[in-house]
């Protein structure tokens, strides 16, 4: 018996147009799935009829993976895929896999030799990388810098000396309640003359990207609140 596919399905990045996040390909193949690992299953559902999925939900399965998931609850979620049966991994926004759960089960699935496709979608980290005018051949992401201010000022420090030892770009988020202090914690902990992207709102609309020094950023600090922006720090 063939086994099935475990299928990497991006979503978007907000509420946009999903013939511009998403290929037509994605929606066709989304269609004939009726499995899904999804975090947060409201969304999911929600996003998938925003995406033309017409399957009664009472029909279809959905394992959750998310932080409060046991470690032993995902063996079982790729069960059906041995037996032959495609799944769907979906995202709560973006890429799966990145900043997000789903890497347990795509190592689980190599270790089952399950065959693991990812498809083609959004990604705000790259999106940001590609427009900050920062060095694209060297970089690293590293999620989430720590919240107490202390912490998060040294880790700046040493995110700034990675770049002025090996012309790095770091990347890094922030939950977006928490955009101004990581702001106000970039100007006063980074040299002046360092360059950092802010890149706002990736896809949508209100979309806002700007690269500039440390310096410029002190005398124009734009609103984040609540708003979801990627943080670059490089040399331009």
């Amino acid at each position: 018996m063939n086994k099935g596919n475990l299928y990497l399905i991006p979503t978007p990045l907000g509420e946009t147009g999903f013939e511009a996040a998403l290929p037509a390909y994605n929606l066709q193949l989304i269609q004939k799935i009726d499995i899904f690992i999804v975090e947060e299953l409201r969304t999911a559902r929600r996003f998938l009829r925003k995406a033309g999925y017409t399957r009664d939900f009472e029909s279809v399965t959905f394992y959750l993976l998310n932080e409060h998931t046991p470690e032993n609850e995902t063996d079982t979620m790729l069960e059906k895929a041995i037996l032959g049966q495609n799944i769907g991994l979906l995202s709560e926004a973006g890429l799966p896999c990145i900043a997000d759960p789903g890497n347990i089960v795509v190592r689980l699935a190599h270790q089952k030799a399950i065959r693991v496709i990812p498809l083609t979608g959004p990604s705000s980290i790259m999106l940001a990388l590609m427009a900050s005018g920062f060095n694209g051949q060297n970089f690293v992401f590293h999620g989430y810098l720590p919240v107490k201010p202390d912490e998060r000022s040294k880790a700046l420090r040493e995110l700034e000396h990675a770049i002025t030892k090996s012309n790095q770009t770091q990347i890094f988020i922030e939950t977006p309640y928490r955009n101004m202090a990581m702001l106000e914690s970039i100007v006063k902990s980074c040299h002046p003359s360092l360059s950092l992207c802010i890149a706002v709102d990736l896809t949508l609309p209100t979309e806002w990207i700007r690269s500039i020094t440390i310096n410029e950023w002190k005398k124009q600090k734009p609103d984040l609140h609540k708003r979801p922006a990627v943080f670059l720090l490089g040399n331009r």
